[in-house]
């Protein structure tokens, strides 16, 4: 019998993929978006019914963190994780048959800048501003609601890698551009994890019906900014590229909108309860996860 999965945000990067790959495998896939044709957000009684008997609710809302943090952006990066969060609780508690695992996106970023020592579920250290407080309010919101018989699982999500959107293409045109040398110091951590992999920790989630909790989505293997920038270089068959010191990427980020955070945090993250429970990274190295991307 195909399963019924439930998408909500499910039009951004990953959850385009992950309704490509639910797709072939025959799942019937509902997808709750802002956007025409999906389930509107303002239609609750659409949301319940396509929530009632789902096999599982992925929830992936939220605002591009690829802006400026003024006031309003701010705002709505709050709202859009926290009240969608919200609403999804509401209608899976209204649900005569709530879907049997609720999945939500959080992030590594409610980590602290780690150069010293890498972070895991049960030992990390969480850190503090903006960023941080995002994520621990999407994490309270998901957890404050409880429902009996629904299986709860955060995704704190690395930053992901593919090849139909993400952080790939910025990062290609600035190699291709001669730009591709480490940025700031260059010791900061990068961890991440590749789209495919994504995809296969919500299957082993789903199959394994005792898994609950926080989960570090993210590669067994981070970098240094500085091995990333190079292994970039050697995808992308680039021999040199420029370094882009701190007060440059202050400049760069006000001109294109955007922030250093997101370059200049060092995020130092393993996927230790993945790890332990025996699933299996299909990209754990670098250098495999950007052959794949660039091969295709």
């Amino acid at each position: 019998m195909n399963r019924k999965i439930v998408l909500a945000g499910g039009t951004g990067f990953v959850g385009r993929f992950l309704e490509q790959k639910f797709r072939e495998l025959q799942d019937v896939v509902k997808i709750i978006s802002r956007g025409n044709g999906h389930i509107s957000w303002s239609d609750r009684r659409s949301i319940i019914d396509a929530l009632d008997g789902a096999d599982v609710v992925i929830n992936l809302a939220g605002k591009s963190v690829d802006c400026r943090y003024n006031e309003k952006n701010k705002r709505e990066i709050v709202s859009s994780r926290v009240d969608t969060t919200q609403a999804l609780g509401d209608a899976i508690k209204a649900c005569a048959k709530p879907p049997a695992l609720w999945m939500n996106a959080s992030t590594a970023t409610i980590y602290r800048h780690a150069e010293d020592r890498p972070m895991t579920e049960d030992n990390g250290e969480l850190g503090t501003g903006f960023s941080v407080d995002v994520a621990k309010a999407w994490e309270e919101a998901f957890f404050s609601c409880r429902v009996p018989g629904v299986r709860q699982a955060a995704l704190r999500m690395a930053i992901v890698l593919g090849r139909d959107g993400g952080v790939i293409g910025p990062y290609r045109n600035l190699v291709n551009f001669g730009l591709g040398g480490v940025q700031g110091s260059g010791r900061q951590m990068f961890s991440w994890i590749h789209i495919e992999d994504v995809f296969r920790i919500v299957q082993f989630i789903m199959e394994h019906k005792t898994l609950n909790g926080v989960f570090n989505c993210s590669s067994p293997h981070p970098v240094m900014n500085q091995e990333f920038m190079k292994q970039l270089r050697v995808a992308a068959g680039v021999r040199v590229g420029l370094p882009s010191p701190r007060w440059l990427l202050e400049i760069g980020a006000m001109l294109i909108r955007t922030e250093t955070e997101l370059i200049l945090k060092s995020r130092w993250v393993v996927p230790e309860r993945l790890s332990v429970k025996g699933f299996t990274f299909r990209y754990g190295k670098l250098e495999d996860a950007l052959g794949e991307i660039w091969r295709s």
